[in-house]
């Protein structure tokens, strides 16, 4: 298998991460298309093909930190209003220690690896992940809506969002009952299955849920490439089954870091 045909496997997945990093999908695609056209063009090379989705990932770090395209001239539809959210977090937290900490838990890189995407040592990786899940989990607090219709899943979510300091507002099981749920308690994040117990869909309730209120999504499936194949709207945080616990930690901070709902965990505190 040639080098491109090996990197083009992992387009979808820098797509996601892209999407994740900057919590928009037109920023997260423009980041993803200047580095696929900085390797096309030859002026980073991508490496050996054993290694193409550390290196792409690589190459991708690179371009993010460079002035012109991190200075803010990226991005399209409401992603001025996105980061406008987030200001009141971004000023205190550090960009790289939000990217070493996605690279870990949504792309799974090992400590070693992520230290060769960024061009450091191993110590300064494990300092940045420690550094971004305080800065993350210590400021923000909310609801979550929980769609799932498994059990099992259902609950490992329930521990995973309860052990971030957040609340579980509900968990629904069906389409009806995940819009019921909603409007009942407006949560601050919806953590969305596909597939749902009475053969509705995730997504469709999603769409309900959306047309009417603004809230930041976190999609899980087993297909995720049925969700990224550029041709709609595209989910900016999803995850893929089988999940990992660092995953969904990582995803659900990610999201919430963008989402104006989510408060400082003082101001929550003071309020109940």
């Amino acid at each position: 298998m040639t080098v491109s045909a090996t990197i083009a496997r992992h387009i979808p997945m820098l797509r996601r991460f892209a999407r994740a990093l900057t919590g928009d999908q037109a920023s997260g695609d423009a980041y993803a298309l200047a580095t696929i056209e900085a390797i096309a063009a030859g002026d980073i090379p991508i490496g050996e093909a054993r290694d193409a989705k550390r290196a792409l990932f690589g190459v991708f770090v690179r371009v993010w930190r460079s002035v012109q395209l991190n200075g803010g001239r990226l991005g399209g539809g409401d992603s001025s209003e996105v980061m406008a959210a987030a200001d009141r977090i971004l000023d205190e937290m550090s960009p790289l220690s939000r990217v070493a900490f996605l690279l870990r838990g949504l792309e799974g890189f090992s400590i070693n690896e992520i230290a060769t995407i960024l061009a450091c040592e191993s110590d300064e990786v494990t300092a940045l992940l420690a550094q971004a899940g305080q800065e993350i989990a210590s400021r923000i607090t909310t609801g979550i809506l929980i769609i799932e219709d498994e059990p099992i899943i259902a609950m490992d979510l329930e521990a995973l969002v309860l052990d971030l300091g957040h609340r579980v507002t509900h968990i629904a099981r069906t389409r009806a009952e995940a819009v019921a749920a909603f409007a009942a308690d407006r949560p601050g994040l919806v953590l969305a299955d596909i597939n749902l117990a009475d053969g509705s869909s995730g997504l469709d309730a999603v769409n309900e849920i959306v047309q009417a209120h603004s809230v930041p999504v976190v999609f899980i499936t087993a297909y995720p490439e049925r969700l990224l194949t550029g041709e709609r709207p595209e989910p900016a945080f999803l995850i893929t089954k089988p999940f990992q616990a660092e995953t969904v930690k990582a995803i659900v901070s990610q999201a919430l870091f963008f989402e104006r709902k989510a408060i400082p965990r003082s101001t929550a505190a003071t309020a109940e």
